[in-house]
């Protein structure tokens, strides 16, 4: 089964990519993260990526709580 994840949310702090994803996680709105940063020196991104069919409603999460 092939599943497609969409970007909501880009950061360099991998902690706070974590919380959001585990907020998302509590609201019903499963989310993967995809770190990209170089381990030795955090230099990078980290995305939060979430199923198409819930894309509105983790932009919607993002925004009722004041995420940037």
């Amino acid at each position: 089964m092939k599943q497609n994840w969409i970007k909501v949310y880009t950061t360099t702090n991998i902690y706070a990519a974590e919380i959001l994803k585990q907020g998302l996680t509590e609201a019903n709105i499963p989310a993967v993260l995809i770190n990209k940063q170089l381990a030795a020196y955090h230099f990078g991104e980290v995305n939060v990526l979430v199923h198409p069919e819930h894309f509105d409603r983790a932009i919607e999460y993002i925004l009722e709580n004041e995420i940037q």
